[in-house]
């Protein structure tokens, strides 16, 4: 989406126009925020992938 500002657009439109857009994108798309932090790990998150990796040897 794009939004065209002109020199003549005043600040409450814009504001307006970022909240349009900020709303619309929360009910399309998908909140990974919230799940930050879920998942307690015993190891480094890069350990676990080379363990991964090694296993199709």
């Amino acid at each position: 989406m794009v939004l065209v500002i002109d020199k003549t657009t005043k600040r409450e439109d814009i504001d307006k126009l970022l909240k349009a857009r900020i709303s619309k994108q929360k009910k399309n798309g998908f909140d990974a925020a919230k799940f930050c932090g879920l998942i307690k790990l015993k190891e480094q998150p890069m350990d676990i992938q080379k363990k991964m990796r090694d296993e199709w040897q």
